[in-house]
């Protein structure tokens, strides 16, 4: 009980960041799905394949980083979970291709057995807490139960896919991601260590952020013009400002010290990255003469709309949330001012991407001010 009330900050292990640089490559890779084009832009089909993989990437992690955080204690059979998990997601990201048809069975596999092994780390875990920490049985329970459910609806989609030619196996990652909204009351009672959880994310956030600084190599190209300097140095201080908005926000703004579950925070992360990984693949757009002007701005204004407004969602996590209206108001200016100017000069790639870069520095801004009146606050 003394240990259970002593409060001891969890550090990120290195075995965490190792299974983390497994989704470096699981991001590029289902970046890759969006690189081919029909019709000047991305076929519907070939988007919503890369929606889905890029959310159940993401829910995998999700689901990982929250059983360390809660439960993990370093032990031996953690690490071999973790290791199998590594092999598997090979195995997912190698069958994300256009023609997922091919490789169904073989992605589907994979994921059901990363399912059962997190499920077997659970089980494990709520026999080893029986006696020493009965209050966390209900919590591992629940889990349980989740995993389980989602291993049934993958197990059926596998069946039922070669009778009925249905992909009906992502209703697995709906079920997540209902449950987990469904599960935050009983989440509540149970928090988090939060300054563990963030450092995780942000993590994850600076792996995303690696693959769009490959991604905006393609700026750079072969011949040395003004053009090619402008842009490859506007698309550098994109990906610059993008990096100090959300930067500034963990190292200044952040408050790491919270007692919380942590649901809704995560969960508002899952729209982050994916907007990250939208906006990535934006940016290649920009500069690619071949796609159609008014589907690639769409992509790029809605990509940095949702990145920015589920930005803003965390200023409850922040140490002068009192102060919110301070910032909400040129938040909200600036996002309309930039959807009008892009709307306007949607045909001007060298306007578009200035724009752009003014949007990205404006809102670290705003954070610099809001961050300066919550330190005169608290004096």
């Amino acid at each position: 009980m003394l240990d259970f009330l002593k409060h001891e900050e969890k550090k990120v292990e290195y075995i965490e960041l190792i299974y983390d640089l497994i989704f470096v490559y699981i991001i590029g890779r289902n970046n890759s799905l969006v690189q081919h084009i029909s019709g000047g832009f991305i076929a519907p089909g070939t988007f919503l394949t890369y929606f889905i993989c890029t959310l159940i990437t993401i829910q995998i992690w999700y689901m990982t980083t929250t059983f360390i955080n809660r439960f993990g204690s370093n032990d031996f059979s953690e690490y071999v979970g973790l290791f199998i998990n590594m092999y598997l997601l090979y195995y997912m990201a190698d069958s994300t291709r256009v023609h997922w048809q091919t490789h169904f069975y073989r992605y589907n596999i994979a994921w059901l057995l990363i399912v059962l092994n997190l499920l077997v780390q659970y089980y494990l875990k709520y026999r080893s807490t029986q006696a020493t920490a009965p209050w966390e049985g209900a919590s591992l329970r629940q889990h349980m139960r989740g995993l389980g459910i989602q291993a049934a609806i993958i197990v059926i989609g596998i069946l039922l896919y070669a009778p009925t030619g249905l992909p009906l196996t992502p209703l697995a990652m709906i079920f997540g991601i209902f449950v987990s909204f469904l599960g935050r009351k009983r989440a509540d009672l149970m928090a988090v260590d939060f300054s563990h959880l963030t450092e995780r994310i942000m993590l994850y956030i600076v792996f995303t952020f690696g693959e769009m600084i490959i991604a905006i190599s393609g700026y750079f190209g072969d011949d040395f013009s003004v053009s090619s300097v402008y842009f490859s140095l506007m698309g550098f201080l994109i990906v610059v400002g993008l990096f100090m908005s959300y930067g500034f926000l963990y190292d200044r703004l952040l408050d790491r010290e919270m007692s919380i579950s942590g649901n809704t925070y995560m969960l508002i992360h899952v729209f982050i990255i994916f907007s990250l990984s939208n906006l990535t693949t934006a940016l290649e757009f920009m500069h690619e003469p071949e796609i159609a002007a008014v589907p690639k701005t769409i992509f790029l204004v809605v990509s940095f709309v949702m990145y920015y407004v589920f930005l803003f969602l965390t200023v409850p996590y922040t140490k002068g949330y009192g102060r919110t209206a301070h910032f909400l108001r040129p938040f909200l200016l600036t996002l309309v001012a930039f959807v009008i100017l892009m709307i306007v000069f949607y045909q001007n790639a060298r306007v578009n991407i200035a724009v752009s870069v003014l949007l990205t520095f404006a809102i670290w801004y705003f954070e610099y001010r809001y961050w300066r009146a919550t330190e005169a606050l608290e004096q």
